[in-house]
């Protein structure tokens, strides 16, 4: 019986080969180290993020410009992300990978929660996202495949004080990852989630005080924050062909806080 799945021969060389990544957000935080990760793995790195100073940042990383470009880019608007995957993979080995690091968040109480910044942090998180994705796969689409991961949150799976908005968004972003995931796994075009915990990010030390870091802390059963080489290390393993039996996923890296459940 068939279910209009396509089937693909396996390439197990595939991963010997020098490859291409992009990943949006890849100048701070959990981008730069997935940006780093991938470098050390062989993979050509295109940096796109938003920040005036992401070439000054990405050039403290100490990658080779031969194998690492950056693009200044928003990611809200669709133009200028297809100008710069094209700028970023032109004369580069194969576009096959892409991981949407990128996003903003606040803590605001929904009653405080104004239209117009629950509007900003989903055109970030979920169109930006989006337009990303969109346009990667469409280039993945024309040869031979690739894997895209995006970044989601342990507050987009369940209620959490102050997320109204941010929750939302990374809700989206989960649903958005398993319908791409469906649509696109006949082209060869794996899509999965991370869905990350308390990480030490700069959004994070923003965004968490004292007393929530308390909470937190008391709310992961192993007890503490984790590092954005956390994150990077399973982005990594997802864009790998290890994984290539895995679509549609939320891997959370959370240090058990959902495992927890009602134990919080």
């Amino acid at each position: 019986m068939g279910y209009g799945l396509a089937v693909y021969p396996a390439n197990p060389r595939r991963s010997d080969r020098v490859k291409t990544a992009i990943i949006t957000g890849g100048a701070s935080g959990i981008g730069a180290a997935t940006a780093q990760a991938l470098y050390a793995k062989g993979w050509c790195v295109g940096i796109l993020d938003s920040a005036p100073d992401a070439l000054k940042r990405v050039d403290e990383f100490n990658l080779s410009s031969k194998k690492t470009r950056v693009s200044i880019c928003d990611i809200t608007n669709i133009e200028d992300v297809e100008q710069a995957v094209n700028e970023l993979r032109e004369g580069w080995p194969p576009l096959l990978g892409l991981v949407n690091c990128a996003g903003i968040g606040r803590d605001v109480p929904v009653l405080e929660t104004t239209p117009e910044l629950f509007r900003q942090i989903l055109e970030v998180n979920v169109v930006g996202t989006f337009n990303t994705a969109k346009s990667c796969a469409a280039v993945m689409a024309t040869g031979e495949g690739g894997a895209i991961v995006n970044l989601s949150s342990v507050s987009g799976q369940s209620g959490n004080v102050g997320r109204v908005a941010y929750g939302a968004s990374k809700g989206a972003v989960n649903v958005l990852t398993q319908t791409m995931a469906v649509e696109l796994a006949p082209m060869n075009i794996r899509v999965n989630a991370i869905a990350p915990g308390p990480i030490e990010t700069p959004l994070v030390t923003k965004m968490h005080d004292a007393e929530i870091r308390k909470v937190w802390n008391t709310a992961v059963p192993q007890g503490h924050y984790g590092e954005p080489q956390d994150v990077a290390n399973a982005a990594a393993f997802l864009l790998s062909d290890e994984a290539r039996f895995i679509t549609g996923h939320i891997l959370n890296v959370d240090g058990g806080f959902n495992a927890a459940g009602i134990q919080r």
